[in-house]
């Protein structure tokens, strides 16, 4: 009799601590809430967290380049949506699209974060995630699966979330990754700007107490307009966000030429915001990839521009900075790659910069790391993608490609993984 009361209470004392350990463990998957003062991204009892990240690229906006189906009559998300509802009707495209986002990013991707030593994604989505597109300032009836789960997924693993609107309604670009290519209808159709503040504030008022969501970044490379008029816009953005929601960081992109055009956020009644920038050495005209180009960039060396001239601009503004995307690794060999790139999440962080490079995932249509693509991970070597002609393609096929995106064999960078785990940083730069 007592061994078996001993039993029930040694039972009763493992549930007990298996609960409290339960608890434990959720109380510590609640991250806090992060704001800016001055130049600094800084945490509720005031420490400067170092925020490394990655953009979820191609998950709730489709870029063709980045899973090998670039094509040009089938080129952006818009014209495929247009497609599959012609081919196949409005429901049929909704279910293809659920069954495309269910697979890019899987438990696997979220593990694979942590590995890389990343504490923070930058979440691009198209607005008709959570607007119904046929019903205009209505929810999707599904408007919070994707949003929810990637927060909930991050914050499991200690890693934040911004909230980066890629893809407003009507294009606030002529760009494909602003969802329709050769648009640019935002800054002309009053109704545009009006349905993105309705929008902003659906996502404010679901997330203003979630402090795992690290801020919104309010519209990605909106260089459709002026400097000026991009300034005025974004301000209007900003009082609305601000009327539902007072804790989260509001990032304020940068032009194509830069952020002049807004002055002083604080003069202009703003706060617990930063600017956002996309610099890209060694692409898009800025020299080509190599050590040099990078080297020039984040050792301030040259005539060119570099950090130094961006953390100079940023004190003399008392404003803190968002490196949405940049490109330290594609095309540079493995082991500069990884030694770059971390170089590169090095040098931010010593300037107080929260960064998110471009991209975690890019698969193509014959697979390898190569020289380095523009996903730290890609479709293992010798393991195809093929390139679909939507336009004739059999459903079947369309399904099978969709699927096979969750369950390709990986290939992650190695030496990303290597460095950005070393005690001892590289020294790239000093060979």
């Amino acid at each position: 009799m007592f061994t078996q009361r001993l039993l029930r209470t040694a039972g009763l004392a493992a549930a007990l601590l298996a609960a409290q350990l339960a608890i434990a463990a959720q109380a510590q998957t609640a991250l806090p809430m992060l704001h800016t003062e001055g130049t600094k991204w800084l945490t509720a009892d005031g420490r400067q967290p170092a925020l490394r990240g990655v953009n979820l690229g191609n998950y709730l906006i489709q870029e063709f380049w980045m899973m090998g189906q670039e094509n040009k009559s089938v080129g952006d998300q818009c014209t495929l949506e247009a497609v599959l509802d012609k081919r196949f009707g409005y429901q049929e495209r909704q279910r293809l699209y659920t069954l495309f986002r269910d697979n890019w990013i899987q438990q696997r991707d979220w593990d694979m974060l942590p590995k890389m030593n990343l504490n923070l994604v930058r979440l691009p989505f198209i607005y008709s995630v959570i607007e119904d597109e046929k019903n205009p300032r209505h929810l999707r009836a599904d408007a919070w699966k994707y949003l929810d789960n990637a927060i909930d997924e991050a914050e499991k693993r200690g890693i934040y979330v911004i909230l980066d609107l890629h893809g407003a309604v009507g294009s606030q670009g002529w760009e494909h990754h602003s969802g329709c290519a050769g648009k640019n209808k935002y800054w002309d159709t009053p109704e545009y700007p009006e349905r993105t503040i309705w929008l902003w504030q659906q996502i404010a008022a679901r997330y203003k107490d979630r402090g795992a969501v690290a801020g919104y970044s309010i519209l990605n490379e909106p260089w459709g307009t002026t400097p000026e008029n991009l300034a005025v816009v974004m301000g209007t953005l900003y009082t609305a966000i601000r009327e539902v929601d007072q804790n989260h960081v509001i990032i304020l992109p940068g032009h194509s030429k830069g952020i002049d055009a807004y002055g002083k956020p604080s003069e202009h009644g703003m706060r617990n915001v930063a600017f956002e920038m996309h610099p890209y050495p060694g692409h898009f005209g800025w020299g080509k990839p190599g050590l040099a180009v990078h080297k020039g960039w984040l050792q301030c060396v040259g005539e060119g521009d570099n950090v130094c001239k961006w953390k100079a601009k940023l004190e003399g503004l008392n404003t803190a900075f968002f490196v949405g995307e940049f490109q330290p690794w594609a095309f540079m060999g493995a082991e500069n790659g990884g030694q770059v790139m971390r170089v590169t999440y090095d040098t931010y962080v010593a300037n107080g910069w929260a960064s998110t490079a471009w991209a975690y995932k890019r698969l193509t249509n014959q697979g390898g790391q190569g020289t380095g693509t523009w996903g730290l991970v890609t479709n293992a070597p010798g393991v195809k993608i093929a390139q679909l002609d939507f336009n004739k393609a059999s459903l079947a096929d369309i399904e099978n490609l969709f699927r096979l995106f969750g369950s390709v064999p990986y290939e992650p960078q190695q030496t990303a993984i290597k460095w950005m785990n070393s005690p001892t940083p590289p020294t790239p730069f000093a060979k």
